[in-house]
Order: C-alpha cells, then sequence, then structure tokens
C-alpha cells in the first residue's frame, strides 16, 4: 500500500516524480490553490494563466500535467481540480476547502500516478483534518486489486502486475503537514487504519466467490482477529443446526460451501458503551430457486459486502484503540439452487423462534440478518446498525451512490445519516411506513419474506425490524446501490468493490466512544 509521509519542505527543492497542486474554479477562471504557491512563484506568478490556456477551469476532478519549472526537482506538475472552492475562489482567503472535496482531488491525482514512485501532494492545508483527507484520498485512490493477474519474475520473485503493468503510487508527501505535530501524526495514522482496512474490505468484495466461501471468510476474519487482538467465535453449519439458526441455514442449505456466522469482538477496557454492526455475507446470489434472470448475475460476488464493512469496521476500531466495545456479526452463506435449498413456500424457524414463510429466494438476505440481529440483540447493545445489498429497490429510489438509512428512531437515524454525509459517504434517510407491514402478513406463518412490490427496499427495512430486540436502538443501511461500482473510477472510488459503509461505522464508534452518539 502507499506510504504516507508529511513534510513542511517547500515544494521546488523535494525529490518526487511528480507535485500535485490544487486549482479552484474561479469566476475568470482557473485559480491556484493554497498550497501551491512556491509552486505558481516559480512560474512568474502566470500558473493560472498557463492551466486555463492547457484547457483547465478548475473543475472538480480534472487533472492537468505540465512540466515543472526549472530548478524543480520533480519534472512534473500534476494541477488537479477542486471545483468551487471553499468561497469565492477568486478571493483572498483562507477558509479552508470541504474534507471530501480534498478527499476526491487526492484520490484523483493518486490514481493518475499509477507507476510512480513517489509524489508529493501540495493541496490546501489548513489542519489536521485537511492532511486526514488528504491521506485518506490518496490511499484509497491508489487502490487496485491484482491478485488475478498474471505475475511478473523480479529479483526472483513473483511481483504482481498492476494497472497496465504498473503498480500503483508507491509513496506520497503530504506538505505543510508536520512530522512532530501530535494532531498531524494521528490524522494520517487514523487515515491509514480506515484506509487499509476499507481497502481490505474492497479486496473481500472483489474476490471471486470459488475462492471466497462463507468458510474462507470466517478464516480471514480468524487470521485478523489474531493480528489486532479480537475475540472471534465461529458457529459452523453444526453449531448453526444445533442453535436454531434458521435463516442462515435455510439459505445456505442449496451450497455445498456451508454457511457460518461469525462474531467478532472488540473491547477497550475503559468503555461503558457497546455498538453492534450486523453484516449480509452472502458471498455469491444465485437467486436460489428464484433463480435471478440472465446478466443479473455476474457481480453477485458482491453480496457479501455488507459483511465486510462490518468486519473492516471492527478492525478499524482495534486498530484506533477507540474507547468503545464494537462486536461484529457477519451472517455468512452462500445462495444456490439445488435439491436441498430452500424452496418459495418453505417455512423457516428463525432463531428469534418467529416462522418465516418463503415467498421469493432471492429476497435471501433478510432471512440470515434476521438471525444475526436477533443474536445481536441478545447482548442488549446501545445500538445495532445492519449494512446490507439488501434491495434493488433501493437502487431504483437513490440511484447507485447513495444508500438508504432506516431506523426505529428518528433521531438515530438522523446521527447515521449525519455520520454518513460527514465522512463522505452520500446517504438519505428513508421512512418505515407501519400500513407496509400489512404485506407481509402469512396465513400459514409469523411472518412472510415478501410484502408489496412498491416501495420493497422500506419493506425489506421493516421485515428486519421484527427481529431486533426489543428496546434496543436499531438502524438498516441499505448499501446495494453504492456497494459496488460497475462504471469507470471516478474521485476515490474504483471499478468494482468500493468498500461504502466502513467509514460510516467507524464514525459512529468514534462518536459513541466520544459521547456524542445521541
Amino acid at each position: 500500500m502507499t506510504a504516507l509521509t508529511l513534510s513542511t519542505s517547500a515544494a521546488p527543492g523535494l525529490r518526487a516524480d511528480a507535485i500535485v497542486i490544487g486549482v479552484a474554479k474561479g469566476a475568470q477562471g482557473p485559480v491556484v490553490a493554497p498550497g501551491a504557491e512556491a509552486v505558481d512563484k516559480a512560474y512568474d506568478g502566470k500558473l493560472a494563466g498557463l492551466l486555463e490556456t492547457l484547457g483547465a477551469s478548475g473543475a472538480e476532478g480534472e487533472l492537468t500535467k505540465l512540466p515543472a519549472p526549472a530548478g524543480f526537482k520533480a519534472p512534473l506538475v500534476v494541477a488537479v481540480g477542486l471545483g468551487a472552492g471553499p468561497a469565492d475562489a477568486d478571493a483572498d482567503t483562507d477558509a479552508g476547502y470541504d474534507a471530501e472535496v480534498l478527499r476526491k482531488a487526492a484520490g484523483v491525482a493518486a490514481r493518475a500516478l499509477t507507476g510512480t514512485r513517489k509524489a508529493a501532494f501540495a493541496l490546501p492545508v489548513d489542519g489536521p483534518g485537511a492532511l486526514g483527507a488528504i491521506g485518506e484520498g490518496v490511499l484509497l485512490g491508489a487502490y487496485s486489486f491484482d491478485t488475478y493477474k498474471d505475475t511478473a519474475q523480479d529479483g526472483g520473485k513473483a511481483k504482481t502486475k498492476a494497472r497496465n503493468g504498473k503498480a500503483p503510487l508507491a509513496e506520497a508527501t503530504l506538505l505543510g503537514g508536520k512530522p512532530r505535530d501530535a494532531a498531524h501524526k494521528g490524522a494520517i495514522a487514523r487515515a491509514t487504519a480506515v484506509a487499509e482496512e476499507l481497502n481490505r474490505a474492497r479486496d473481500l468484495i472483489n474476490m471471486p466467490p470459488n475462492d471466497l466461501t462463507p468458510a474462507a471468510f470466517a478464516q480471514i476474519a480468524q487470521t485478523a482477529a489474531k493480528e489486532h487482538g479480537l475475540k472471534v467465535q465461529v458457529l459452523d453449519d453444526k453449531a448453526l443446526v444445533k442453535g436454531g439458526y434458521g435463516g442462515i441455514l435455510g439459505v445456505g442449505g442449496g451450497s455445498a460451501a456451508t454457511p457460518r456466522l461469525v462474531k467478532l469482538t472488540y473491547k477497550h477496557p475503559k468503555a461503558d458503551k457497546h455498538l453492534a454492526f450486523v453484516g449480509k455475507g452472502i458471498t455469491y446470489d444465485s437467486g436460489g430457486i428464484s433463480l435471478k434472470p440472465a446478466g443479473h448475475n455476474e457481480t453477485m460476488k458482491c453480496d457479501m459486502s455488507g459483511a465486510a464493512a462490518v468486519f473492516a469496521a471492527v478492525v478499524s476500531a482495534a486498530r484506533l484503540g477507540l474507547e468503545v466495545n464494537v462486536t461484529g456479526w457477519l451472517a455468512l452463506a452462500e445462495n444456490m439452487p439445488s435439491g436441498s435449498a430452500v424452496r418459495p413456500g418453505d417455512v423457516l424457524r428463525m432463531y428469534s423462534g418467529k416462522t418465516v414463510e418463503v415467498l421469493n429466494t432471492d429476497a435471501e438476505g433478510r432471512l440470515v440478518l434476521a438471525d444475526a440481529l436477533w443474536a445481536a440483540s441478545q447482548e442488549n447493545p446501545d445500538a445495532i446498525v445492519d449494512v446490507a445489498t439488501l434491495t434493488g429497490a433501493m437502487m431504483l429510489a437513490l440511484g447507485s451512490r447513495t444508500f438508504g438509512v432506516m431506523a426505529n428512531d428518528d433521531a438515530f437515524r438522523a446521527t447515521v445519516h449525519e455520520a454518513a454525509e460527514e465522512v463522505g459517504e452520500p446517504a438519505w434517510p428513508m421512512p418505515l411506513p407501519e400500513h407496509l407491514r400489512k404485506g407481509m402478513e402469512s396465513s400459514v406463518a409469523d411472518i412472510a419474506n415478501m410484502g408489496e412490490r412498491w416501495g420493497g427496499g422500506l419493506v425489506a427495512g421493516l421485515f428486519l425490524r421484527e427481529f431486533v430486540g426489543e428496546g434496543i436502538t436499531w438502524a438498516h443501511l441499505d448499501i446495494a446501490g453504492p456497494a459496488f461500482n460497475e462504471g469507470g473510477p471516478f474521485g476515490y472510488t474504483p471499478k468494482g468493490g468500493t468498500g461504502t459503509a466502513v467509514r460510516t461505522l467507524v464514525r459512529l464508534a468514534e462518536l459513541t466512544a466520544a459521547g456524542d452518539l445521541g
């Protein structure tokens, strides 16, 4: 992974392969952003005009490369657009740029510098928050998943070829950051921990399902738990039968790859608050007997994105040493059609004791989550947050870059939404209309796993609410849209698994540790 360092050196004398600067979109054309004053001076104060001649406007995500001026030790200057800026970009102001703007700009530049050994980032820095955002953007933007690509020999060792045979940016030096300043070092340490775990979640999402079975995912969790001092418990198929986890067993019953329920526990000796995170971990979703139509199967390895997010968030909390207890529940199964698969019309007895009539086997995520939610509820945490690529209906409602937030408490829903927006993960609060509950009534069971067609994402949320313990605050994140990017990369978001919701969960843990969860 890309190494982050801090430096107070001036850009001209820094040994690097490229200098990254910010350019804002001003009313009269591009404006060189704070942090790049020395670079602009080396161009005799004419850098903005030169960039405009090259077609740059300062629009967000825009990237322009130009030769470095005489006297620079770096041969290349990379100008990345910041958009309109914090205020009037033409004004002389010290107002800080939004963290997400800096995060995206750093990500765009890091991605463009694939194959580069070292780059210096001279983006606007007005404190540790800006440094953390830039560092996070660099690490997330430089991400590449190349495990299954051809390898080349390098000094007798297999070396994975990255994008077009080029390795990701090796080192990023953030100018304006003070190496001995505790707050600055802390911001980079946080950015590194969260980004590394988020990228691990991306790796899991991108892994092919023949390698990432429920058992393999559980083994990865066990290895990480040992590395970071977490307690881990894995229930295999036999333990699930003994415990009565009918939802997980029903969904996983059609596959030769048997299901698992993984419990990851992080405890801080001074913590008095407890959060539970529950993740949907369908390592491959064929739809089961209710088989998905052609064209809808190819990316269904991503249906474990919720479990990947939960896993990464718990490990992040441990690495950051947050003063809060966090338990992660990974409900892992493969949904396949076979002679032993659950059928439409079957009735499952869930871990909670409730019975569910299965009307559609492709509505399987809510079944595994139901068992995990009830298991989490038995520990009576202060709040439960579940994360799942649950419904196509949520994508119809919010598109491919925004996830929905539902909750049994309006204030908590607002807190989760605000936390998501704060860390740069677009989200939107969604209701749980009581009239939709009637559509899940069953003549043979306590509830059916399907209801009205319209508002399907809300119906799924109402179903999950049935399996949350009484009096426990709960929120549901439906990340079906942003979990897997089938288009081209943008900002710091790659093609493929995105790791969405990891940063939201980490932020919730931080708020809880600080006593600000609400």
